[in-house]
């Protein structure tokens, strides 16, 4: 009889875990479509109320609202959490995935300020919650798009890493020349300034926190903008040139890939992991 008690026992926890993981981990289901939705919504609100914390006359003037609901929130996650370690089918391997580091790390701020002073001001650890937006919501329909990026990368880091090599020594004789124009009574008071400069004026960002003073100056400026202009056309050229329309699976390297498929025909290696 005892042994039947602890048979029904093992088969209700085995019932509880399933539904657990069908509520959390799968989003496909109905049950968690709506966990992703309610997820979602508090996920942006506390990102809302960390924000509004940050601001001094909200946070002087709804101090004890803002702590209410920073502890709601916390509370929540944290219930999330132990609940997808006792769902997942490996705990260990969620814990330690990305995601679930993220978890853990969004919780953790409203309970050291229990035991530290000062630590419910790491408002940038509480923003992370913002990152589990992504796997919320399940974009899979981008999840092709980023296995084509990575073998993109794959295929032309060497030709990364000359574009950055010269781009660096662009920056550095930029640099060198804007200073020799210049000089430290113009604010160009070194070449590392004058990089930094360079860097800026590539970009086409434009601080306006140093700028040339001298006509020959403004001349070389107007150049060096218009250098970043043909930068930037001739860098998305040049990638969209490269950029096939089939997607190629990440191990294999296969480019012959029917659309839509959900694993590799060559290898079997599965596109969406959720």
């Amino acid at each position: 009889m005892e042994e039947q008690e602890n048979k029904a026992g093992q088969s209700a926890g085995s019932s509880r875990r399933a539904l657990l993981h069908e509520i959390l981990f799968e989003s496909g289901t109905p049950r968690g479509r709506w966990t992703d939705i309610v997820l979602f919504i508090l996920i942006v609100a506390s990102v809302v109320a960390v924000m509004l914390e940050s601001i001094d006359t909200v946070r002087y003037r709804h101090q004890d609202l803002l702590i209410g609901l920073e502890w709601m929130f916390t509370i929540a996650f944290t219930v999330e959490y132990v609940l997808r370690l006792y769902s997942a089918r490996y705990p260990g391997k969620y814990a330690r995935s990305f995601f679930g580091v993220i978890d853990l790390i969004a919780v953790i701020p409203t309970y050291l300020s229990l035991l530290l002073p000062g630590a419910q001001a790491l408002i940038v650890i509480r923003i992370l919650r913002l990152m589990r937006v992504f796997r919320v919501l399940k974009l899979v329909q981008y999840s092709r798009a980023g296995i084509h990026l990575l073998f993109l990368l794959q295929e032309s880091w060497k030709r990364v890493w000359v574009f950055v090599l010269a781009l660096a020594l662009l920056v550095t004789t930029i640099g060198a020349v804007v200073y020799l124009i210049e000089g430290p009574e113009n604010g160009f008071t070194d070449i590392p300034l004058s990089m930094y400069w360079a860097v800026v004026t590539l970009t086409t960002v434009g601080y306006g926190d140093i700028s040339p003073q001298t006509p020959l100056g403004k001349f070389f400026a107007a150049l060096v903008m218009i250098i970043g202009y043909a930068i930037i056309v001739m860098s998305i050229s040049i990638a969209g040139r490269h950029i096939k329309r089939t997607i190629p699976c990440v191990r294999c390297k296969e480019t012959k890939l029917e659309k839509g498929a959900a694993y590799c025909k060559h290898c079997g290696h599965k596109f969406h992991q959720h």
